[in-house]
Order: C-alpha cells, then sequence, then structure tokens
C-alpha cells in the first residue's frame, strides 16, 4: 500500500496547461521567498502570470480562482 497521498486525488481529470502554468508559477515564486499571498500575488505578476481574464493578480482575484479550482 502506498503511504503517500496522490496529488490529484481530488480531481476528475488531468490538469490543464493554464493550471499546469499556474501550479509551476506558484512553486517557483515559493521557491524564490514568498512567504505570503500579498509575496505570490507579486511574485505571479512579477513572472508575467496573469489571472484568466488578462488582468493582474490580486490577493481577491488569486483567493476566487483557488476556489473556483478546488484548491
Amino acid at each position: 500500500m502506498d503511504q503517500y497521498l496522490n496529488i490529484r486525488q481530488s480531481r476528475d481529470g488531468e490538469p490543464n496547461p493554464y493550471e499546469i502554468r499556474l501550479a509551476g508559477a506558484v512553486e517557483e515564486v515559493f521557491g524564490a521567498g514568498a512567504h505570503d499571498l500579498a509575496g505570490l500575488v507579486a511574485g505571479l505578476n512579477d513572472r508575467g502570470l496573469f489571472a484568466p481574464d488578462g488582468a493582474a493578480w490580486t490577493e481577491q482575484t488569486f483567493t476566487a480562482e483557488m476556489q473556483r479550482l478546488g484548491a
């Protein structure tokens, strides 16, 4: 029996390219030293990874997107 959780165990399918890119950028921003939501949002915007509507992320829009994605 595998003792580790499947990272996608609550998903209905594989992540789409947008979700993969967003996840990679989030890991990159945290890996660069961000430790809070404000730092994460700033890091995503600095990397040019914007919200689905093309606007810069805010703490509110990022939180709403995570809720939409079920994260």
